[in-house]
């Protein structure tokens, strides 16, 4: 197979692939950094064309939870895993379990959680194999509406920050994904009075949005060059990349998706076209908060003190990449680098 991940494969400490021939499971676990003991990340279930692209996925996914981790900080190292196939059709208890026993065999290096795919109930069924899993039913289970408040304190520091004296109710704010956490960000912004305008591959989602968020539906194929002040994607990642960029019309752009730049220099023609970008892993960074409130022993108050502490370290990374004159993707970067060199 024709590897797309090129140097980015060395900077990982650990990559394993796992299967199982009875189950049909196929999976990669990405370890990117394992020096404070211990690494954690979700488990994203989804079809991909090749090996290949589910390696390249699963490598930027487990290190933006590096850099999520130590803007958030938490002192855990970033993973991620991969589960090759369709959720909807190839899920079943024994694959589930299969993927508990391959975690288990790492002694702790790993904790799972939920991603794009998987469910609490699916972590109940991998625990049955493996104690290091998060997001269980009854502990942390859905880590979403947290996941959602972040994102809504980081949208709320950039309007402060690119757009001042605007109130959310004067915002026309673009959302594409309005499943888990696109739906709890439009609840939050529609408390606010925010006019919502909705995209998803789930026509479904869509109709439940614009009937409890007065949201207007958009064709998916229009929603990240939709005339609106901010744009906010939530649903999977390098949604800005060399055609989407030029065509964003948004003042901001802000959401819970992971990965959303295609590559890095895409940071850059945002800034350059005046559009303030919250790093995603800054936004988004409530999901790992919430999941680990358990693990770290968090109360209620403190993991909510945590999530409005969003809003204070959007605005530090805001004012690092124009003191510095850089784009704010390079910013968090440089940011998270030193805490984890510290």
């Amino acid at each position: 197979m024709e590897l797309k991940a090129d140097q980015s494969l060395w900077e990982h400490d650990r990559i394993y692939f796992a299967s199982d021939r009875d189950s049909g499971l196929r999976a990669i676990i990405a370890l990117h950094y394992i020096r404070p003991g211990r690494t954690g990340g979700g488990i994203r279930f989804f079809p991909y064309a090749s090996v290949a692209d589910a390696l390249h996925d699963v490598l930027r996914l487990s290190r933006a939870m590096t850099y999520k981790f130590a803007m958030a900080g938490l002192p855990i190292g970033g993973g991620k895993a991969v589960i090759i196939g369709d959720p909807k059709t190839d899920k079943t208890d024994s694959l589930l379990e299969a993927f508990g026993r391959a975690v288990d065999e790492l002694n702790g290096l790993y904790t799972c959680a939920e991603d794009v795919g998987t469910t609490p109930a699916d972590m109940a069924v991998i625990n049955r194999q493996t104690e290091f899993v998060a997001g269980l039913p009854g502990g942390t289970g859905d880590t979403s509406p947290a996941t959602g408040l972040g994102v809504f304190h980081a949208l709320r520091a950039a309007v402060e920050r690119r757009l001042p004296g605007r109130n959310f109710n004067q915002l026309r704010i673009a959302v594409q994904g309005v499943g888990n956490v696109g739906r709890y960000l439009c609840k939050h912004l529609h408390e606010k009075g925010a006019k919502l305008f909705v995209a998803d591959i789930d026509e479904q989602a869509v109709q439940a949005a614009a009937k409890d968020f007065d949201a207007q539906p958009v064709p998916l194929d229009e929603i990240l060059s939709f005339d609106a002040d901010v744009l906010a994607p939530c649903a999977l990642g390098a949604v800005l990349n060399d055609e989407t960029v030029p065509r964003v019309r948004a003042a901001i752009v802000c959401g819970g998706a992971n990965n959303q730049l295609a590559e890095p220099r895409h940071g850059q023609q945002l800034a350059d076209r005046g559009i303030l970008y919250v790093p995603d892993y800054v936004a988004n960074a409530g999901g790992v908060l919430s999941g680990a409130q358990v693990l770290l022993g968090l109360g209620d108050a403190e993991l909510a003190a945590r999530l409005q502490g969003i809003y204070a370290t959007c605005n530090k990374v805001f004012d690092y990449a124009q003191s510095a004159g850089i784009p704010t993707s390079d910013a968090a970067d440089r940011m998270a680098e030193d805490v984890i060199s510290r």
